[in-house]
């Protein structure tokens, strides 16, 4: 890949992961699959609106899956797609990285 395509693309993944809680919502994900209340438990600090915005989010980009059962009870459910488990090393990667790299901000 030449460097302008490089740059291209590390620029659209960060747009995605680059926003507050999606790597979070991913890493989640990798657990298995779970409904709104269950990643809402998981990602402590997060609003319903954000949740929300950021789940639609990571499904328009084929990140993650809405699964609704029509029940009775209807049941809506989110699960990583074959992209989005193939993120889940990179975080982990990426997770080592910063732990090994990086100082935490000063407060």
């Amino acid at each position: 890949m030449d460097h302008s395509a490089c740059d291209a693309a590390v620029t659209l993944a960060f747009s995605v992961l680059g926003k507050r809680w999606n790597g979070m919502i991913v890493s989640s994900l990798g657990a298995g699959a779970t409904s709104f209340v269950g990643l809402r438990r998981a990602v402590t600090g997060i609003s319903d609106a954000v949740l929300s915005d950021r789940l639609a989010e990571l499904s328009e980009t084929g990140l993650v899956v809405r699964e609704v059962d029509p029940g009775p009870p209807v049941a809506v459910g989110y699960s990583l797609t074959d992209s989005g488990r193939r993120l889940l090393p990179i975080l982990d990667d990426l997770g080592r990285w910063a732990s090994g790299n990086l100082a935490a901000p000063a407060r």
